[in-house]
Order: structure tokens, then sequence, then C-alpha cells
């Protein structure tokens, strides 16, 4: 029993090896330029099966402060569970920003631009592309959902444990810094607070987080799950009792099987 378990991982590994591509987010240059040039732009692309797909499609924003990326258990690592559902995953390996916020942004906006431009040939409904994120990838999820519009424009946003304010008094420093730079002004910093950036136009979304997480302090999510109330924008907030931070796919977290449930039931809600 145990070695049929060992092979049917091995097949389910090598299933999901076997739908990945990677592609040059950018292969005629991108528009805002990097201050480190060798950090290129790619999208990891799942496909499901063509006759399982449902047209809906994700791409992923891992954590890692806007200083590296955790592109394994919150990036493919997830590509089975999606899969397995009918959805393209497509993982954005996204460029770090130094201060330049313009470089992570243009690249998550021109991630979703090319996952519609693709519809097609991928099985994707156009009307079906939702933005994911976890930490400071659920920042740059967040600052996607609430700033970008027409066809990069998300359909549904899906946060964990993401930093979403740039107050000082609350924010997670080390990826303010990154992103926004040692000083940066007030009117960054407002606009950059996607939970005060929450309008009726929001799409809805989906916010897990761990209540003992003291790294990204769960005022970030509890605040943006309010704006979205207040605006009335469909929203379901999940706070479990421990974990702490940075769990993503990894099954040591306490409530790892709840919380795939969850994900999956609020995905079929509509």
């Amino acid at each position: 029993m145990k070695r049929l378990f060992i092979l049917f991982l091995i097949a389910m590994t090598a299933h999901v090896m076997n739908a990945q591509k990677v592609i040059d987010l950018w292969p005629d240059g991108p528009t805002n330029a990097s201050s480190d040039p060798d950090d290129k732009a790619e999208l990891h692309v799942f496909l499901p099966d063509a006759k399982k797909a449902t047209g809906r499609a994700i791409v992923m924003c891992p954590g890692g402060a806007y200083s590296h990326l955790a592109m394994q258990h919150e990036g493919t690592d997830w590509s089975y569970y999606f899969n397995h559902q009918g959805i393209a995953l497509i993982v954005l390996k996204y460029r770090m920003p130094h201060g330049n916020h313009a470089v992570p942004l243009s690249d998550a906006v021109e991630a979703m631009r090319t996952v519609r431009r693709n519809a097609k040939t991928w099985h994707i409904d156009p009307k079906q592309v939702g933005i994911m994120g976890f930490s400071a990838g659920g920042h740059l999820a967040s600052a996607i959902a609430t700033h970008a519009k027409g066809d990069a424009k998300p359909d549904f946003q899906i946060l964990f444990y993401p930093v979403i304010t740039m107050e000082p008094s609350i924010t997670h420093h080390e990826s303010m810094e990154n992103f926004l730079g040692k000083k940066p002004k007030k009117k960054l910093i407002s606009e950059y607070s996607t939970d005060k950036q929450v309008t009726r136009a929001t799409p809805r979304a989906f916010i897990a987080l761990s209540d003992d997480d003291d790294l990204v302090l769960p005022a970030n999510g509890a605040y943006y799950y309010q704006e979205c109330y207040r605006h009335d924008v469909p929203a379901s907030l999940h706070i479990y009792p421990t974990g702490g931070h940075g769990w993503g796919y990894r099954e040591s977290f306490p409530f790892h099987m709840e919380m795939l449930l969850e994900l999956k039931g609020w995905l079929q809600s509509f």
C-alpha cells in the first residue's frame, strides 16, 4: 500500500511538471526598467486537461517581502490543487522593486493581460481570471485588484496573510521600504494602502490569515475585509487560531486541510 501511494505521488508530480510552461513576460523588454538587469519576469503556466477546464484561471503572486520570492509553497506547489478543479494556474515571477513600485506593478498588470490574450489557446474565460497573493504578494494582488482597469482588472482576488497598509504603525516595514523606498511621500503611502482604495467596483475577495501572525499583523487583512464590507464587496475572511506567517501550501500548517476545503467551497460559490 505504501509503495502504491508513493507511485501515486510520483505520477501526480509528473502530471504537474508536464503541464508547466515558462514564458518570458517581457520578450521585447519591460515598460518599467528594473535597477537589476538580471532580474527577469516570467510566467509559470499550469493548465488543467482541456476536457476538465472550467475556464477559470488564477494569476498567483508569491510572497517574500518584495526582496525575494517563495516560488514553491506560495507558487508552483498549488498547481495540482487548482488544476484538479479545472482551474488554470499562472504563477508570476515578478521583479523586485528596489524602491520602485512601478516595477512589480507593471509585471502583475502585464501578467493579467497576457492571460487574457492567451485565453482561447489556454481554454480560459477572460471573464473568470482572478489574482492571488501571499504576504507582500498579497499586497501586490490587492493593489492590482484596487488599481487596475480594463483587461488587467481581476474578476476575483484571493489574499493569504496579506500586507495591506503602508502606514508605518501597522505595515510590514521591510515590504514597505522595498516597495516604496525608505522615505515615501504620504501620497504614495495612502495610494498603496490598499484598504483605502477599495470601492464598490473592487472584485470579491477571499482573505485567510492566522491570529498569531507576528510578522504581518492580522489587522492588515482585517482592515481590507472591513473596507470590502463597507463598500458592499462580497468578501470572506478566514482567521485561523494558530499557524503564524508564511504557511502557503505547507502541510505543516495546522489548518491545511480546512483551508483547502474552505477555499474550494468559496471558488464554487460563484
